[in-house]
């Protein structure tokens, strides 16, 4: 446990005021209406919402997790969430310009465009439930964890004491100032955030204990957690931490901030976006500071904590106070936060604070959002003012944030809630990527997807099948293998399912395309039949802009992969490799600026 002298008390307070005063600002112009209060009208520049982007996917969990996954896998371990890069650059060169054309309100909305009938408002109102109650009250109760862990070892703070604190400001801000007041905010709190966490890295790194960075890569117990690739002597690590998620996580997993083909909250900021070329700017921006910028000063004092913490052992030894069912490696984050001194140690606190309001109210916004637009108002009161819709999006804020807070206090582990949560998405991505493109997908498809990957998740996660299909030394398949079997099965049903249920109907389908005009060959078969009837829903100056956007993604991650490893190897001292990947970052820049240029002139 710290002590905070008065300075630091000050600054901290000083943070508050100001996120509230924010909130507060906004709030008569974002309780206009229920567009104001959700997406800002509409008019937000890229580098606001890629910053806002950013901010929301720092939270208080992430330097948890990131130092929980080093600690155990090393740090090639990251490769788990690193592999959402292709999904987000996805996003950006193909889907960020189709989302922004849609001119929906939320991603759900998108269902009564591309789907039709009963199946289609079923899957609007499940999914508002789904994902912007229980699935945004998990994500939520896993920030909040984080929170709590920080405050009982750093303020030792009891859990109630840190969720009263922290979600108080956090709550009363979002759901007075709206998604104005969470992307203002998000604009201070990116900075206080990236600002606390270099810090730390800085000063931590050069503790007496840990010797500084040249002696951090030499500690025998950091030694064998630098690679930035798993050992490939040990195939089961490789299938693990690399090739499942390169070669189906990516493309197969719903996530929220990494869904195939853009959605959640991602989706609300391109949805908030002037146009379309902000939309793709946004999103491209985000990208890059989330994967090359942000990793390294977590993994550095994730490393270091080795040195002081080399196992949990260490960690309670030190900090007694906090229960063991709290106690895991994603604390050591925590415990290398109070060798701070005075002044930093409020600024880390700051930033620690900035990262949790930033994701929290985002993710009481998106939730929000879904329970008014797609829940309330299309199943409660369909004629409700603009007024009453801002007054259930407050109050749905409010419930919100208490259900996570509850749920927060019997959680052990980020990375635990991490893995399930990417189980309950698992074969359900590649929907989210055919169904601009290909005319067959239904409302039926989708909803198969769901409920066979969430059934199947919850037996093979919550019962005894899981320990006998799966299990280490005695299991039926080897224990890497049930992501891929969740998603292969998944996608057996969902397929089938698509070809035994009927195409949506003609005017769905027509209408779709004459709005978005997605182009290539999965709607040839529906502009032919339009085209046999004499009605036009091509727009010949829409290109299909799909092969330059999957180059462009290619290049995009050629670079940003360059950037993440050439910084990695600048830190390890490793000149060679660190000038050579420079220059391919260098490169593969300049080819992505010259197709995206292409991209910008053929289809925006």
């Amino acid at each position: 446990m710290v002590s905070l002298s008065t300075f630091d008390y000050v600054l901290i307070f000083s943070f508050f005021a100001i996120t509230l005063f924010i909130g507060i600002y906004v709030s008569k112009k974002s309780g206009k209406s229920a567009s104001e209060y959700f997406l800002s009208g509409r008019n937000m520049p890229w580098w606001l919402l890629g910053l806002s982007m950013v901010a929301t996917t720092f939270s208080t969990d992430t330097p948890n997790l990131v130092t929980d996954i080093v600690r155990t896998n090393g740090v090639s371990g990251n490769w788990v969430w690193w592999a959402f890069l292709i999904t987000g650059l996805l996003t950006v060169f193909v889907y960020a310009k189709l989302w922004r054309k849609s001119a929906v309100n939320t991603d759900l909305e998108y269902y009564e465009l591309r789907y039709g009938g009963k199946p289609a408002k079923f899957l609007r109102k499940f999914r508002a439930v789904y994902l912007g109650v229980i699935f945004n009250i998990l994500a939520m109760s896993a920030v909040t964890l984080a929170a709590i862990k920080i405050g009982q070892i750093m303020l030792g703070l009891e859990p109630w004491e840190t969720v009263v604190y922290a979600g108080l400001i956090t709550v009363v801000f979002s759901a007075v100032g709206g998604f104005k007041g969470v992307v203002y905010t998000d604009f201070l709190l990116f900075f206080v955030a990236m600002a606390g966490a270099i810090g730390a890295a800085y000063y931590l790194v050069n503790l007496p204990e840990v010797g500084g960075l040249d002696a951090l890569l030499i500690n025998e117990n950091v030694v064998g957690k630098l690679s930035l690739l798993p050992d490939f002597d040990d195939t089961s690590a490789v299938i693990t931490l690399l090739i499942i998620p390169l070669a189906v996580q990516w493309w197969s997993a719903w996530y929220p901030g990494s869904e195939p083909g853009g959605g959640g909250y991602i989706a609300q900021r391109m949805l908030a976006a002037k146009d379309e070329n902000h939309a793709i700017g946004a999103t491209f921006f985000f990208n890059i500071m989330h994967y090359a910028l942000r990793p390294w000063p977590w993994i550095i004092v994730a490393l270091a904590s080795l040195v002081l913490f080399p196992d949990l052992a260490s960690i309670q030894e030190a900090f007694p106070n906090v229960s063991p069912d709290k106690l895991g490696n994603d604390l050591a984050y925590s415990a290398m936060l109070t060798k701070l001194p005075s002044g930093l140690l409020a600024l880390v606190l700051a930033s620690l604070v900035a990262a949790y309001m930033s994701t929290i109210s985002t993710h009481l916004n998106w939730g929000s959002s879904y329970i008014v637009n797609d829940f309330y108002k299309q199943q409660i009161n369909p004629e409700a003012s603009e007024k009453k819709l801002v007054a259930v999006g407050r109050i749905s804020t409010v419930v919100l944030m208490i259900c996570s807070a509850l749920l927060a206090l019997v959680l052990q582990n980020a990375l635990q809630l991490f893995e399930v949560i990417l189980m309950f998405g698992a074969g359900t991505g590649l929907i989210f990527i055919l169904r601009w493109f290909w005319w067959r997908i239904n409302a039926w498809s989708e909803i198969a997807a769901m409920f066979s990957s969430g059934i199947i998740s919850i037996i093979i996660n919550f019962t005894s099948v899981g320990a006998v299909l799966f299990a280490e030394e005695t299991g039926v398949f080897p224990a890497w293998s049930k992501f891929p079997i969740i998603v292969l099965i998944t996608t057996i049903i969902w397929v089938l399912t698509t070809f035994l249920t009927q195409p949506e109907s003609k005017d769905v389908l027509r209408n779709f395309y004459q709005k978005i005009q997605p182009g290539g060959p999965g709607w040839a078969k529906v502009i032919d039949e339009a085209k046999s009837e004499n009605i036009d829903i091509v727009n010949e100056k829409e290109g299909w802009s799909v092969p330059s956007g999957i180059l462009a993604m290619l290049l995009g991650c050629v670079f940003i992969y360059s950037c993440l490893f050439a910084t990695g190897y600048w830190i390890y001292g490793e000149t060679t490799l660190a000038i050579s990947i420079t220059i391919t970052a260098l490169v593969s820049g300049y080819l992505l600026k010259r197709t995206w240029s292409k991209i910008r002139a053929k289809v925006l």
